[in-house]
């Protein structure tokens, strides 16, 4: 990481725990000032307790509306803020579950909008900032068993290249991180194989490595990210026949 991280201050939202947490350790080993939120307070102190430079913890819950304001306005200025925020059940269509389903677009999808309302304005104000959200390579096509969770993070993905097509050239970075299955309580949930799945801490070295670039967007593991983006070329007739469940 270049000098110019050192000192800086980045909001982490979803840090408590898997991805977030792994990516708070890694920064603040790297002499960034980090803001920790989630909503469990504990967790979030005992983490900012073990970073070697001070983290300021503020709880938040990002499907509440007030909840977020108040965040925003604890966490004062910032120069980036970092969304990992996010929740998942395996659900198939046929085994809809009407809570699970309007959490999932609720922590995912609006709760990320809810942060942006506040944040986008401010940092195009002053034409500086660093947006960075979290996709996933369930979000490139629609998937069996995905209900919920990948329609989320579509709109999340599609949100964050909406920013980029409107800030490009302005001091405001965003960016698209992408992971595919990480080893997390969520993944936890999965009783099918997972290929190419990675621990948390592997997942974070590929935000680190996207958030040093200039580069938008970042997939990984890089070959599973290749074969489900390149689905997206694949016709109907032949897309659903090879990935979609019969029956």
């Amino acid at each position: 990481m270049t000098t110019d991280w050192i000192g800086k201050r980045y909001w982490i939202i979803g840090a408590s725990e898997g991805i977030g947490r792994a990516l708070a350790e890694r920064l603040g080993a790297l002499g960034v000032n980090l803001v920790l939120s989630a909503r469990s307070t504990d967790r979030l102190e005992e983490l900012a307790a073990s970073l070697p430079r001070k983290a300021d913890v503020v709880p938040v819950d990002v499907t509440d509306a007030a909840s977020v304001k108040a965040a925003v306005e604890a966490v004062g200025e910032i120069d980036g803020v970092v969304y990992v925020s996010g929740t998942y059940w395996p659900m198939t269509a046929k085994d809809w579950n009407a809570d699970q389903v309007e959490t999932m677009f609720d922590v995912n999808l609006m709760g990320a909008a809810r942060v942006l309302g506040h944040v986008v304005p401010w940092f195009v104000a002053r034409d500086r900032g660093h947006i960075v959200l979290t996709g996933s390579l369930a979000g490139y096509r629609g998937l069996p068993g995905a209900i919920g969770y990948g329609a989320s993070k579509a709109g999340l993905m599609s949100l964050g290249e909406s920013l980029q097509a409107d800030l490009r050239g302005t001091g405001v970075k965003v960016q698209i991180a992408s992971p595919g299955f990480v080893k997390t309580r969520l993944t936890d949930k999965n009783d099918f194989k997972m290929p190419f799945i990675m621990t948390p801490e592997e997942a974070a070295h590929e935000y680190v490595e996207l958030m040093m670039s200039d580069a938008m967007s970042r997939s990984f593991p890089t070959l599973f990210s290749w074969i489900l983006r390149l689905t997206q070329l694949l016709p109907d007739w032949i897309y659903f026949p090879l990935f979609a469940r019969k029956g």
